[in-house]
């Protein structure tokens, strides 16, 4: 039974889709499509842009989402019997399994982009990744004992991954306490805020509103959510999960487990990068 999976922020590279928009039509169309609907020239800088450029969230988003849908387009025969996507790329496989048309899932993606980063610059902070614990419940217990700012599990990326995040202050207490405990490995992130934690509440006011706006169709297989890890296809839930992705955390290893469980044989990654067929492969190890 075929999976397809979608990445997220991070995976983007300066002459992302150049490849794909010289080989097809089909991409050429979907580009213009998107550039009209931004307003601005997305793949112009998705093909020269820098790679500063292209770390703005309100850039970065679009792009990945973008790279996946017309990749995944281009694939002859696919099938897919279930979908899942990583933070941002829960908007690409909502669109793989008919759920939200591209053109309305590009907008969403690009009034969450723009409200996250203004959600980042409206309080320093950061993200962390923590490698090497003992387990989930030490790393939550670590987070929950850093007093008066915000800490919390962002994602739980593989058994021995997890992504802390929160306000700048609160990130450098908690890895603190978490070298502290034995815990060597603890990585910030080059990411633009605390997303995936109460700091996103501002964002996820607007995404909501956005959402409830937009038509969702029912899918053609089953979406298995960020925030449920569980398969959903009543599109009233997954509106509901979807605005509530924004502040809570992302359970992807919870999410592979449950796919496999349910009969899962192939995880194909769809977009740019190789980041979350890593993950998978650990996961299931």
């Amino acid at each position: 039974m075929k999976a397809y999976i979608f990445p997220g922020q991070g995976s983007q590279f300066t002459g992302m889709g150049k490849d794909l928009y010289e080989q097809s039509a089909v991409a050429r169309d979907m580009f213009s499509k998107a550039d009209a609907i931004l307003g601005f020239s997305l793949s112009h800088t998705m093909f020269q842009g820098s790679e500063q450029e292209l770390k703005q969230t309100k850039v970065t988003q679009p792009a990945v989402f973008l790279h996946s849908v017309v990749s995944f387009s281009l694939i002859g025969n696919a099938a897919p019997a279930m979908v899942a996507g990583h933070s941002l790329g829960e908007y690409s496989a909502l669109v793989t399994n008919q759920t939200l048309t591209f053109e309305d899932a590009l907008r969403l993606v690009f009034i969450r982009a723009t409200a996250m980063q203004h959600a980042c610059e409206a309080v320093p902070s950061a993200m962390a990744a923590v490698l090497g614990f003992s387990s989930e419940q030490q790393v939550e217990d670590i987070c929950a004992q850093v007093s008066n700012e915000v800490v919390v599990p962002a994602n739980y990326n593989s058994p021995a991954q997890l992504v802390i995040s929160g306000s700048t202050k609160g990130i450098d207490q908690a890895i603190v306490l978490l070298k502290a405990a034995g815990i060597r490995r603890v990585l910030k992130l080059p990411v633009g805020g605390a997303f995936h934690s109460p700091l996103m509440e501002p964002a996820r006011r607007k995404l909501e509103q956005a959402i409830y706006q937009t038509h969702f169709n029912t899918p053609i297989c089953p979406v298995y959510q960020n925030v449920s890890a569980k398969a959903e296809t009543d599109p009233e839930v997954i509106k509901e999960n979807l605005v509530a992705q924004l502040t809570a955390p992302v359970k992807w290893t919870q999410t592979i487990r449950q796919m496999k469980t349910d009969g899962a044989t192939e995880f194909i990654e769809v977009g740019p990068g190789e980041v979350l067929t890593g993950l998978v492969g650990k996961i299931l190890s």
